[in-house]
């Protein structure tokens, strides 16, 4: 059984505080003001799991937390903490770091499937309303029925065009499928592009045993490079909301765990909830309640514990608030709101200390043995063993060379899926369409071919096949070029000039 580790002492007697392993899976909340201290809460906790085996997965949205992988040292502030605390078994140290960016530039690239992100998820990223979102369920459904593989963006627009196309034949099963609809959601994909999104989707996808490794005994802390990610805060918030999801529906159950199999920490953790729809917010509810179940503590880091649903704030047992400051009546209420949901201790006015704690110093209430929060108590976090502050560039370029996963994500992989075997099909068609329109090509365009039975038929059905790739990539030639291309070679036949007449002519409503 893992034992408790520091992360605090009073300040009134200089008790220690600490955090009980087989209770972390309870989830947990830090907050506080900008610049109060919740950077250097989150280090001290992910140094404390780390070092009890424990792995990590944290968003860093300020590039401050790489230190972590770094020996501590030569910070006076530290020093000084340290004997303030009387930590007389403190030392520096380093811990395992896993570097990730979405982007790839500041760590290994971390990709997930457009299949694995799921068309609700998806929605939320392309912001779209509820009718666009049913219809991106109905292709993501096409394409599962279909056999075709939705890996990357590419995928997803060959599905969209292939189920506009065949709207009248797809809207008895799957609904009404409309342009409109389709033309937004392309919208929503082209803007998500000009964002360099195309990066996140895509293979080789994370593999979430990657994230629960451990070296020499020491948790692996894996840091996602999140500064950049953050301009867009929907698509940060869903990304991270995806892997909390994945971890949920793969993860084995293991009840009460001696400890968590992973923590997960969501730094601004309100962007999880803004304009969250009801039925994603419910979603995000039922993945709190019952992750830890599969040994997953999640711990919650933001400026207002205003910012987090009630349903939710309710499941988080473990609390460390900084400082908030009541400059405004909505201040006021956060103040009132964060002192409401500690257990009293009667040595402290818990409202009117929030409002006083200094840089460092926090309000802090974890679970006991039998899982009931403790009274609130006034504290001094300890500083970190860890570097406080980012690595250099020449360090972080040493931790992707030589982390655990060098190599493996570094290179994109794009397999057979739903473009390609779209693309492909529509090639054959056309192929097979300019054959039998070309009269050198085909005896079916000779004269003596017009006595075939259903030649016509035929004809009329591969032009119509054509007709059906027109959208299908836009670096192809339009439908109009195609068609009337195919018209010009089937010239020579008296045959061609019909059909091309007879069919073309009412598509393109000419005159015959």
């Amino acid at each position: 059984m893992a034992e408790p580790y520091l992360v605090a002492r009073t300040t009134d007697t200089n008790s220690d505080v600490n955090l009980l392993p087989k209770l972390a899976n309870r989830h947990g909340l830090i907050t506080g003001a900008t610049g109060t201290g919740k950077t250097v809460s989150l280090q001290v906790l992910a140094e404390g799991f780390s070092r009890i085996g424990v792995p990590v997965f944290m968003a860093d949205v300020k590039g401050d937390l790489t230190g972590l992988s770094q020996m501590g040292g030569g910070n006076q502030r530290v020093t000084d903490r340290v004997a303030m605390l009387k930590l007389t078994n403190f030392s520096n140290e380093q811990f395992p770091v896993t570097c990730w960016d979405v982007f790839g530039e500041q760590g290994h690239p971390l990709r997930a499937t457009i299949a694995e992100m799921g068309p609700l998820l998806l929605s939320r990223i392309l912001n779209l309303n509820d009718t666009q979102s049913g219809v991106l369920t109905a292709a993501f459904k096409i394409a599962d029925d279909k056999g075709l593989l939705l890996l990357d963006l590419k995928d997803l627009r060959a599905m969209l065009v292939h189920a506009g196309e065949n709207a009248k034949e797809y809207q008895l099963a799957y609904g009404n499928i409309s342009g409109a609809s389709i033309g937004a959601i392309q919208r929503g994909i082209l803007t998500l592009e000009s964002q360099g999104g195309e990066k996140f989707f895509g293979e080789p996808a994370l593999n979430l045993e990657d994230l629960m490794q451990t070296v020499d005994g020491k948790g692996v802390v894996n840091i996602l490079a999140a500064d950049k990610l953050l301009n867009n805060p929907r698509i940060y918030a869903t990304f991270l909301l995806w892997l909390l999801s994945e971890l949920f529906e793969s993860l084995p159950e293991v009840g009460d765990p001696e400890q968590p199999k992973l923590v997960f920490f969501f730094d601004e953790a309100h962007l999880l909830f803004n304009e969250a729809p009801p039925e994603l917010r419910s979603r995000i509810e039922q993945v709190v309640r019952l992750v830890r179940s599969k040994g997953v503590g999640v711990y919650f880091v933001t400026q207002n514990p205003l910012d987090i649903p009630d349903v939710v704030l309710g499941q988080l047992g473990n609390r460390i608030q900084h400082a908030l400051r009541a400059y405004t009546p909505r201040d006021a209420e956060a103040v009132r709101t964060a002192a409401s949901t500690f257990r009293p201790n009667p040595k402290i006015n818990t409202e009117q200390a929030i409002t006083e704690l200094a840089t460092g110093e926090a309000l802090i209430s974890f679970l006991d043995e039998k899982g009931r929060p403790n009274p609130v108590e006034r504290c001094w976090v300890i500083p970190p063993s860890s570097r406080i502050g980012p690595v250099t560039p020449a360090e972080r370029a040493v931790l992707i060379k030589t982390s655990l996963v060098a190599g493996i994500y570094d290179t994109t992989v794009d397999r057979e899926s739903a473009y390609e075997k779209l693309t492909n099909r529509v090639a054959t068609r056309m192929e097979t369409a300019d054959k039998v329109a070309t009269p050198d090509a085909s005896p079916a365009a000779t004269p003596e071919a017009k006595d075939e039975p259903g030649f016509f038929s035929k004809i009329g059905g591969m032009i119509g096949d054509v007709m059906e790739s027109k959208n299908a990539s836009s670096s192809r030639q339009t439908v109009g070029e195609a068609a009337m291309k195919s018209a010009a070679r089937a010239v020579g036949s008296e045959v061609g000039r019909r059909v091309i007449r007879g069919v073309l002519g009412s598509i393109f409503g000419g005159k015959r």
